[in-house]
């Protein structure tokens, strides 16, 4: 049998996955920034992040799953300079940042609800943790790792020899300034900000007394101190999406080994890709906002998306349209359609005749979320009509544990809402029409459908059809 093996950023190989706690798997998920909506390349990294839930479910362990809530402290260039993202939309629509915060974090569960991602254990805000950021915080200033300059308390790289192992960074040929933006006093390019103070003059809704002064906390304290308090000083898994690397998790891995004296502070550390758009990384400040409700409107199903994304392992990039999600969409819709079949079919499975199948889903999740192989062995398992329906059933229910496309309950779009019985006469008279084998006739009406937005699907339990988007 073979074991579950994750591709570890940290080595930079794939590893057999050992808990540090038999049974039992501690995770952290770095999670959204609260001031816009979330976009579609955003939900990337929950799902990637939910695929890799379910494949330790069913491994028997019990997971821990904690995702954080930024709602203050990152600042729009991701590092230490320019304005506070919540601030800075607070200013721009003259609400309040809690309120804008509050919207956004409700929209973002929505949508991660809608794409089939299960609850996280521990959802946590960086607000209500202002305490732990600061005990954090005075932890590495005891420990001499800090320093402060008129923007606010920084921590000196130079004092954590490993700070460039994570990202293979090449420190030496930063330039000043060039890699976070030129803050006065800062010692060298890569120190960062742990607590910022608030600017003279200037009126911020969310910030805090400290030992240093009013501010407010750095973006990377948050993480190192929530995943922490919820998951001990020691975890088994941080994941997040490829572009935390050289930056945000570098600097989480610098404050918090310093600060806890552990190495390493976490044991494997895992990354997704980014998907694109017309060839460039989807991103809200290149104006990318495509959310999940703009792919609602054209007709998608949510779980089209997650299809959608499936087809991809999370470490390779993936290139968004709506032609490839038109075809995601077929696809899904499909193999619904073939469980459907199945759902409530009598008798029970064999579960000699099953094994085989089983192990082979289980060998490719199990080989650092090959989701694309599992996908594949399900339509596999779907459409094979040799293989008597108890046992699909059996088998598309228990992939789905790990797809979790719904494959029980949901319905297709076509097969839940498109009912028309002027165009049912049409399909079955185009049907007889084949049954007789007068071709000509059946592909007319085929083609007048076609003309008027319907599309035909012949299956082997006879035509569907559906309108076109």
């Amino acid at each position: 049998m073979t074991a579950l093996r994750l591709y570890n950023t940290r080595t930079r190989r794939k590893e057999v996955f050992e808990p540090l706690e038999p049974g039992q798997a501690r995770v952290y998920t770095c999670g959204p920034t609260v001031y816009a909506p979330q976009h579609i390349g955003n939900l990337v990294a929950y799902l990637f992040a939910d695929q890799l839930k379910r494949a330790l479910l069913a491994e028997g362990l019990r997971v821990t799953h904690v995702i954080n809530i930024t709602d203050v402290g990152h600042l729009t260039s991701d590092a230490d300079t320019g304005e506070d993202k919540l601030e800075k939309q607070a200013a721009a629509t003259g609400r309040s940042a809690a309120e804008i915060a509050a919207q956004y974090t409700a929209q973002w569960k929505r949508d991660c609800e809608r794409v089939g991602c299960l609850e996280a254990d521990v959802y946590c805000k960086a607000t209500e943790h202002i305490a732990e950021q600061i005990e954090l915080v005075r932890t590495l200033e005891a420990k001499g790792y800090t320093y402060r300059i008129d923007d606010g308390i920084y921590f000196d790289t130079s004092r954590f020899p490993h700070y460039a192992e994570f990202a293979r960074l090449k420190l030496d040929e930063q330039k000043a300034g060039a890699r976070i933006g030129d803050v006065p006093g800062k010692r060298a390019p890569a120190d960062f900000g742990l607590w910022k103070f608030a600017s003279p003059g200037v009126k911020r809704q969310q910030e805090w007394d400290s030992p240093w002064g009013r501010g407010f906390p750095g973006w990377h304290v948050e993480c190192s101190a929530m995943s922490v308090k919820y998951l001990g000083a020691n975890f088994d898994i941080h994941t997040g999406g490829v572009d935390h690397i050289p930056v945000h998790h570098t600097n989480e891995i610098a404050q918090s080994e310093c600060a806890l004296g552990i190495h390493p502070w976490v044991r494997y550390w895992m990354h997704t890709e980014f998907m694109e758009l017309r060839g460039e990384k989807i991103s809200k400040s290149k104006g990318h906002t495509l959310v999940l409700d703009d792919l609602a409107a054209r007709g998608f199903e949510p779980l089209a998306f997650r299809y959608f994304v499936l087809q991809a392992h999370y470490r390779q990039q993936q290139t968004f349209s709506f032609e490839a999600l038109e075809a995601a969409a077929t696809g899904y819709g499909r193999l619904l359609l073939q469980a459907m079949e199945v759902r409530d079919a009598p008798g029970e499975a064999d579960p000699e005749r099953i094994a085989p199948l089983r192990e082979r889903f289980r060998d490719a999740v199990r080989d650092d979320l090959n989701a694309p192989q599992a996908l594949a062995l399900a339509h596999e398992v779907a459409r094979d009509s040799a293989l008597p329906a108890p046992e699909r059933r059996a088998l598309l229910l228990e992939f789905d544990a790990f797809l979790g496309l719904d494959l029980a309950r949901a319905v297709p779009r076509q097969a839940e809402s498109e009912s028309d019985p002027a165009i049912d006469a049409r399909v079955a008279e185009r049907e007889a029409a084949r049954t007789a084998r007068d071709f000509a006739r059946a592909d007319r009406i085929r083609d007048e459908l076609a003309a008027e937005g319907i599309a035909i699907e012949d299956t082997p339990s006879g035509p569907r059809w559906r309108r076109s988007r």
